[in-house]
């Protein structure tokens, strides 16, 4: 018989000094993680390990600074504050080996604190909408708390988990955090065309999400026999898959099958994995594996990026030395997507920031981390075109790289290019 309890009693297994992870994304365990804040008076230094969390965080409160100390795989718009007062901190990592630090305990976890779908007749429940890491958290840790939500999907995959493999069992009613971008930019319906023209029919893609992803996707209504195998996906593939666009069919790995780590988007795409044989949530380890990204052919690999200098090197988790999001899974896809027959590993980002300054630079702001690096870069995209990096020796590449940066930025550009490469453009 399954019991249940509040959530108070569920987190009162967390002492202080206390490591704990929680699950995120639209699978963020709102309820619980109010009921930890709620013992704060009680609690020192709990670390707080996670990918990107939805929703507010009642503990990033800078009154609650002794109390709980994140430390981030991932950094979210709702943690960068409180990672750059020095009450938290940042851990740059291939999203793919995470699950190995809970695994082998270089990374040991006290507690997990989860999000689970309802429990089946059988006593079964799943991951929902984020297996990625948290089947590795589940698996490792000493303490594992569920709250249980008739809204979250039951999604298959990796993520199916009987409820004895949890200490306590919360009831919950509430929907899940979406994500939506709004109507798609010029700039990103622009760059969005051009890397359509540069998938093809049979391509196995890896997309985020945002504008560019969304543009992308809006593009690929004419191409035939497409599969995914993907970080994570959100609302955009959908049309694309009732419209037999998507099918999976020349997929060497799980043919057929939509694969992924985690999934963020609307209601919609919630409703759309629920129970569908279709669509598999993975263990991040697997999805993100980059001999297991090559097994498919064509793989078409589409990440953004913060900046990119004239010979390609790729930052992606900084603004300078301020810490902005993480490494991710971009490297695991652009080395998987190279090393695919006929893959393309894609940057794509627009060739401003929203203050009209050029993302594609001659140096690198002091501070900032190379992500990807040059070495691994094929095609950078912005909406003034493609950059091909690919064998290209360095003179050429910064002649690509110009050609493609805002006509505004290329002469102040080209006169560094010159003074380091006596290159002329």
């Amino acid at each position: 018989m399954v019991k249940y309890v509040s959530a108070e009693e569920a987190v009162s297994c967390i002492k202080s000094g206390d490591r704990v992870f929680i699950q995120g994304q639209a699978a963020t365990p709102t309820r619980l993680i109010e009921a930890m804040t709620a013992r704060a008076a009680e609690l020192r230094d709990v670390e707080l390990v996670h990918l990107h969390l939805e929703g507010d965080l009642p503990f990033t409160k800078p009154e609650y600074a002794d109390s709980f100390k994140v430390n981030a795989f991932f950094i979210g718009s709702n943690t960068r504050d409180m990672i750059a007062d020095g009450r938290g901190n940042y851990i740059p990592i291939f999203l793919s080996e995470i699950p190995a630090l809970f695994r082998r305990k270089i990374f040991p976890l006290d507690v997990a604190m989860v999000h689970v779908s309802p429990i089946d007749r059988h006593g079964y429940c799943t991951l929902g909408t984020s297996v990625d890491v948290t089947l590795a958290a589940v698996q490792s840790a000493r303490h594992v708390i569920a709250q249980v939500n008739p809204n979250m999907p039951r999604a298959h995959g990796d993520g199916i988990i009987h409820h004895s493999a949890f200490d306590a069992l919360v009831k919950v009613d509430a929907p899940l955090p979406e994500r939506q971008f709004g109507e798609v930019s010029s700039v990103s319906q622009t760059i969005g065309n051009y890397i359509a023209e540069l998938v093809e029919d049979g391509a196995t893609l890896q997309m985020g999400i945002g504008q560019i992803p969304d543009a992308v996707l809006k593009q690929l209504g004419n191409h035939k026999r497409l599969g995914i195998h993907t970080e994570m996906f959100s609302d955009g593939i959908i049309p694309l898959v009732e419209k037999g666009v998507i099918t999976g069919e020349e997929k060497k790995w799980e043919p057929n099958k939509i694969i992924a780590g985690f999934v963020l988007g609307t209601k919609k795409v919630y409703d759309f994995i629920h129970d569908n044989p279709i669509v598999e949530l993975q263990d991040i380890e697997s999805v993100n594996d980059t001999d297991i990204i090559r097994k498919n052919d064509k793989v078409t690999a589409i990440n953004s990026a913060i900046e990119v200098d004239i010979t390609g090197q790729v930052v992606s988790d900084s603004i300078g030395s301020f810490m902005f999001s993480g490494v991710g899974g971009q490297m695991d896809f652009i080395r998987g997507a190279s090393l695919s027959k006929g893959g393309k590993p894609i940057i794509a980002l627009p060739s401003t920031t929203s203050k009209g300054e050029s993302r594609i630079v001659a140096y690198l702001r002091p501070g900032a981390g190379v992500v990807t690096t040059r070495a691994h870069v094929h095609y950078v995209v912005t909406e003034f075109g493609v950059a091909y990096l690919y064998g290209k020796n360095l003179r050429q590449r910064v002649k690509a790289m110009i050609n493609i940066a805002h006509p505004n930025h290329r002469a102040q550009l080209e006169e560094e290019a010159y003074k380091r490469f006596k290159v002329l453009v």
